[in-house]
């Protein structure tokens, strides 16, 4: 008998198929949000992530609810506590794709140095000469990783073997046999560096860590790159210091309030944008549904699931 599982993000029809033929019977709201109302009544597990989550609300409307798998490692708009005192699991999908979202980082920012973006948008204009400006490269210069987590590290990696970088990082405490040096706040870090790369996780914790006083601190000649979460770096600060030009530059895969990205935002010419997709190659993102279908498969046999967040 097939399993009721509530999946509320969009995913490829392979995907599906592939939690489907793992035992599960699915319910698609992604587009038809009524249909929790329909079928919550009979639904045992859920299928989100960090950014859409689940509420307090949407898990008391489901009385049988069982588990909640998210997917990637983002989880900070799941309810823990309201999952905790129903005595719901709850999983993620931590480093699955650390490897996909170092890669894109790396991507965004060559592309915000060298001005690809904006030489791409010119030729086609047909300003082949005005657009062939000087810019600067990546190789040699400072990188400060703000959060260094498993995606950190892979970044710099990426970027000190790979471009001759300095690497620099702030997080809650140094870490032994890091890569790089230590700076004791984001200030200190966004001040020695020519990059500021935010990978740390979202939530409440960090929630405008990259504030004016970290931009104006990464100065008029450093680039901002954030694979993070949107709700890391504070958008009007973000604002303030491109159209003003107190930076150089910004490349986001993430935006405070996506998919809603704010028009003052949109029409700076020194910011690029990629729509959260920083971890979603093929290879990551079948990895996370397969990691997600074995907490799943694990949990309704009877065994303890593979990645549970601890809850509150």
């Amino acid at each position: 008998m097939s399993l009721p599982l509530l999946v509320v993000i969009a995913l490829d029809p392979e995907h599906l198929a592939r939690l489907e033929a793992g035992g599960f019977e699915l319910h698609v709201a992604v587009n038809n949000p009524k249909l929790i109302e329909t079928v919550g009544p009979e639904v045992r597990a859920v299928l989100t992530n960090g950014s859409t989550g689940l509420s307090a609300e949407q898990i008391a409307g489901l009385p049988k609810l069982e588990v909640i798998c998210a997917l990637g490692a983002g989880y900070e708009n799941i309810d823990l506590a309201a999952a905790a005192a129903r005595g719901v699991v709850v999983t993620n999908g931590p480093g699955v794709n650390n490897a996909s979202v170092a890669d894109h980082a790396m991507m965004l920012m060559m592309a915000i140095a060298r001005g690809v973006v904006q030489a791409d948008a010119a030729v086609r204009r047909g300003e082949w000469a005005q657009s062939r400006q000087m810019r600067p490269s990546i190789s040699g210069k400072k990188l400060g990783i703000l959060g260094l987590g498993s995606i950190g590290e892979q970044i710099a990696q990426r970027a000190g073997l790979g471009f001759g970088m300095e690497i620099g990082y702030h997080s809650r405490k140094p870490r032994e046999a890091a890569s790089g040096l230590y700076f004791p706040s984001p200030v200190a870090l966004a001040q020695w560096s020519d990059f500021l790369v935010v990978a740390t996780p979202g939530g409440a914790a960090t929630a405008g860590l990259v504030d004016a006083a970290v931009l104006d601190a990464l100065g008029v000649e450093g680039f901002l790159v954030n694979i993070a979460r949107g709700s890391v770096v504070n958008t009007d600060a973000l604002i303030d210091a491109v159209e003003h030009g107190r930076i150089a530059g910004a490349a986001l895969d993430v935006v405070e309030g996506e998919p809603t990205v704010p028009s003052s935002l949109l029409k700076q010419r020194n910011v690029i944008f990629t729509p959260h997709i920083a971890g979603r190659s093929p290879e990551a993102v079948l990895a996370t549904v397969q990691l997600a279908l074995d907490n799943l498969q694990a949990h309704f046999d009877g065994r303890p699931v593979l990645t549970p967040i601890k809850q509150p």
